[in-house]
């Protein structure tokens, strides 16, 4: 499929299908409005269930809030290896039923043992979630509008996670300010109203899962795998018959004589390699760009800009409302501003910004000026970085390879978020936060350079054009 035969196929044949593409994307980025909500809603319950498991250590404390990323690192390495065996539709499946099942199962648990142990399978689907919505959808979605359906994987987290700081707020609101533990304890939250937060989540899951049902498998997948008439006819059911054609034949010769099964040995072949090292370098730097320290900390990051407690929760659902806006952004402009320049716009504003925000910590700068710089953070980031790097790696590895590339660069991003959370708490106490912000700041001028030499303009091709291109 040449670009000017896509061009050509768009009016008629896509056009009129697209409403069926937005449907099986949107289907497929309910996986990431679970993975949002489950990531965010546990610093809700952390006050409650702490205290209804007895946690008074620090060391428990810790691995209870932070064993779900163990979960992550599982579900995103084993999701790629077996998606390419089984195929993309039966693990997000499966990702579904995880969910569902573990928020159940965190909702019941009666000891701390039980609850980890829910947390971390909840964790998992996490993982497989965050690898496999974003690449199933770049799988089927035309080249003219595949960063717009990408990004709705990250618009649909955003959701997921506005709602789980919306739930953190009502439930905490319910508690008075000066409530004892003993009293905190008693009370429905204490008891109840946590368990709720978790197991509410078995119900977009199981929307999730009846979705799904009804959603082609990927078309790419289905090529690689030999089942040519199968994949023709998603492709068929996509964009016409003429598309089908085009499309599966420029599949197929990006498949060639390698149609074998791909293995782990192939991604450090030296084609591949380069590529490999392009989708781990921005992974990582999506979570080293500090962003997420402001929704992990949030409280301690606001209390340091000189907030109490009740603006504290505020200013946090305020986040969540400026991340959703500007997502809505990035996907208006994905498609036609180009990856490339939104990530570099993204990197160097957040460089900005950073340096500002150390420096009005360095100068125990207190009031609404600190809030507008958090927020103005936050919009940069979800304007670019957040979706974009999903966009880009779900799309720049070849087809035969997919699975394997993407799960190995989700891992280095759920890795580099372990590392993130872990050491804010020791650079913030060393440092400050004028410091931190700082470190930052340098990084995102490194992520600057780094994508000015590495990463090509992607818009408008297919993936096949890609795989030319890169490799």
């Amino acid at each position: 499929m040449t670009p000017a035969a896509d061009k050509s196929a768009a009016p008629s044949a896509i056009g009129a299908r697209m409403s069926f593409i937005w449907f099986i994307c949107l289907v497929a980025a309910l996986g990431g409005l679970l993975f949002g909500y489950d990531w965010v809603v546990i610093g809700g319950a952390k006050p409650f269930y702490e205290k209804f498991f007895a946690l008074t250590d620090p060391t428990k404390q810790g691995w209870a809030m932070s064993c779900a990323l163990i979960g992550c690192l599982i579900g995103a390495l084993a999701s790629g290896a077996l998606s390419d065996r089984f195929g993309r539709k039966r693990l997000l499946l499966l990702s579904a039923v995880t969910f569902a099942v573990s928020s159940i199962g965190t909702a019941l648990a009666g000891g701390l043992s039980a609850f980890v142990a829910w947390r971390i399978a909840g964790g998992t689907a996490i993982g497989m979630a965050s690898n496999l919505s974003p690449m199933y959808i770049a799988e089927v979605a035309p080249a003219k509008v595949r960063g717009k359906l990408v990004s709705i994987n990250q618009l649909t987290i955003v959701i997921g996670i506005l709602l789980a700081q919306l739930d953190n707020w009502l439930i905490a609101d319910k508690v008075p300010p000066d409530a004892t533990p003993a009293q905190i304890l008693a009370s429905w939250n204490g008891q109840t109203g946590w368990r709720w937060m978790f197991g509410v989540t078995a119900i977009p899951a199981a929307l999730f899962f009846i979705g799904m049902l009804a959603v082609p498998e990927s078309p790419r997948w289905l090529a690689k795998k030999g089942r040519r008439e199968r994949a023709r006819g998603v492709l068929a059911r996509l964009g016409g018959g003429p598309y089908a054609d085009r499309a599966l034949a420029e599949i197929e010769a990006t498949l060639g004589e390698e149609a074998r099964a791909a293995g782990w040995r192939d991604l450090v072949r030296p084609g591949l390699r380069k590529v490999l090292l392009l989708g781990v370098g921005l992974a990582v730097f999506q979570q080293w760009s500090g962003i997420n320290v402001i929704f992990n900390y949030a409280e301690e990051v606001f209390a340091a800009a000189g907030y109490k407690i009740s603006a504290i929760l505020f200013n946090i659902v305020l986040t969540g409302i400026v991340n959703l806006i500007f997502t809505f952004v990035a996907i208006a402009t994905v498609d036609r501003a180009g990856r490339r320049k939104l990530m570099l716009i993204g990197a160097a504003g957040l460089a900005v910004i950073y340096t500002i925000l150390g420096a009005g910590f360095q100068a125990h700068s207190h009031g609404p000026h600190m809030l507008l710089l958090v927020v103005a953070a936050i919009g940069c980031y979800a304007m670019s970085l957040a979706p974009v790097t999903w966009v880009v790696i779900s799309e720049i590895f070849p087809n035969r390879n997919r699975g394997a590339a993407m799960s190995v660069a989700t891992a280095s991003l759920w890795i580099a978020c372990f590392i993130l959370t872990y050491t804010f708490p020791l650079l913030n106490k060393g440092l400050g936060a004028a410091g931190t912000f700082w470190i930052y700041a340098a990084i995102c001028v490194a992520g600057f350079l780094f994508i000015k030499g590495r990463l090509p303009e992607t818009k408008g091709k297919t993936l096949e054009e890609i795989e030319r291109q890169l490799t």
